[in-house]
């Protein structure tokens, strides 16, 4: 029995959320900072490449995605492993998506926090002396 097509936007959900916060987010630093460094400094290709897959959100989500469609069993289209090619890179491709969204809303709300943040300071660089030292 083939699931909803919607499924897909769902699925890739956490696939986009799991894959990010490993590559990304601070939580995970120490682990991938080590992984990093083992990524350039191994002399094996297939280790370098091992290591890498926890640096990048993209190579990460294929992997979490495998783990998804393992744990749903969905297919998009056609059922077996033609089902699960499909829907393995379309869920790869939509929770890119939702991350490329996600970071640049991040980085308009970095910028603007940025922004008004130097606008406070003009401000206080604005105001008279007088008026900075008057409960003094």
């Amino acid at each position: 029995m083939t699931q909803p097509f919607y499924f897909i936007f769902v699925y890739a959900l956490p696939v986009a959320c799991i894959a990010w916060t490993v590559t990304k987010e601070e939580i995970f630093r120490e682990p991938r900072e080590y992984c990093i460094g083992r990524s350039k400094s191994c002399h094996s290709l297939w280790k370098r490449k091992f290591f890498y897959i926890f640096t990048c959100e993209y190579c990460f989500s294929h992997y979490v995605t495998i783990v998804m469609l393992i744990i749903t069993n969905y297919t998009l289209i056609f059922e077996g492993w033609r089902g699960y090619l499909i829907s393995g890179f379309s869920i790869v491709w939509i929770a890119n998506v939702y991350m490329s969204l996600y970071n640049l809303i991040r980085i308009d709300l970095k910028k603007n926090k940025i922004l008004a943040e130097k606008e406070e300071i003009i401000k206080e660089k604005e105001r008279p002396f007088h008026e900075l030292h008057k409960n003094h």
